[in-house]
């Protein structure tokens, strides 16, 4: 049997999975940021025409898909997969999204880094055979987040410097065994790293020591080094957490430079919307990929990047309880050729 296990957490793919279609919607402060002209639709709506936020959040996530599957003709009945998630207490925003849908469906949740995840089980099925056309597919609401995690919106509450604002987006990735790309190539599964920070208001820091090992691992696993991509990209660490990646780097001899960048910082004009450290949540890095950054390589912008989101691995219980926060970080490379 082929060993495609390269190093302890990366895995190689033989046939490289296409990046079939992709699509991104959000609302409407996403709409006011520099990135506005990636995605295919924007919502002035935060209910996107229904009754409830979470309601909402919902059917962002039904467009997103129906948005990527228009691009190439192709119908709900002809995905093999759908892998999604969102951070809503037992992934309700993508089970109500895709209820009727009658693909059969894996719920996933990695906290922001949940599409990294869905495109890295969605890539590993492609490669082994299992499926030949699958959807990766996440989502984030400010309103449900804020309901869930903190207090709700019409409180008004403060955010504290170190606060990210929770993006209401969605983003659709189809991944099929051919296509014109770009290529999925290599997939590097992240660990839970905890490094103690109890602070739910600063996932920068909280999240920042996993994306640091999963690049380590990745960088290890496949003897590259950052100057072998046109683009490294966290998410959704914002402004402090991308700092402090940085920081690591530098100390170890590996200075990152002007090809890292994050997509807490992409999404949105921090200074003038007053977004603090920046964006977070699953639908911050998941728009940013499946709007500008994957875009930019059928451009021919970048030939090969690194897509590694993180996730905050706590819940409201824990925070009550005091408990630290696990983090957690999942690579993806994608490469405007196959390798290998």
């Amino acid at each position: 049997m082929e060993q495609k296990t390269v190093g302890a957490q990366t895995r190689r793919l033989r046939t490289c999975p296409s990046v079939l279609s992709f699509a991104a919607v959000g609302g409407r402060f996403e709409g006011e940021g520099p990135l506005r002209e990636y995605f295919d639709e924007l919502s002035e709506d935060h209910f996107f025409g229904e009754k409830t936020w979470e309601k909402g959040e919902s059917t962002m996530q039904r467009h997103a898909l129906s948005r990527a599957l228009e691009k190439v003709g192709l119908k709900v009945s002809d995905l093999d997969l759908i892998f999604a998630g969102d951070l809503l207490n037992q992934c309700v925003g993508s089970s109500f999204a895709l209820r009727k849908s009658r693909i059969p469906f894996y719920g996933l949740y990695g906290a922001c880094s949940t599409m990294g995840e869905s495109l890295s089980l969605a890539a590993l099925m492609l490669d082994g055979g299992y499926a030949s056309c699958v959807a990766a597919l996440t989502s984030s609401h400010f309103c449900t987040a804020e309901r869930q995690y903190r207090m709700p919106v019409p409180y008004g509450s403060q955010r504290t410097p170190t606060a990210q604002w929770t993006a209401t987006g969605s983003g659709c990735c189809l991944l099929a065994c051919e296509g014109e790309g770009p290529y999925i190539t290599h997939v590097t599964t992240g660990k839970i790293v905890d490094k103690g920070v109890t602070d739910a208001n600063n996932m920068g820091a909280a999240m920042a020591p996993a994306a640091y090992d999963t690049l380590c691992a990745l960088f290890r696993d496949t003897r590259t080094k950052p100057e072998d991509y046109d683009l490294i990209v966290t998410g959704d660490l914002g402004r402090l957490g991308h700092q402090i990646v940085s920081d690591f780097f530098a100390r170890d001899g590996l200075p990152l430079g002007e090809r890292y960048t994050d997509c807490g910082l992409l999404l949105y004009d921090i200074e003038s919307q007053d977004m603090h450290c920046g964006g977070s949540g699953c639908g911050c890095s998941a728009s940013v990929l499946c709007g500008y950054l994957l875009r930019g390589m059928r451009e021919g912008k970048w030939n090969r990047i690194i897509f590694a989101p993180t996730g905050a691995l706590l819940s409201p219980t824990t925070t009550f309880q005091g408990e630290s926060i696990p983090g957690i970080c999942h690579a993806v490379v994608f490469s405007n050729h196959k390798e290998g």
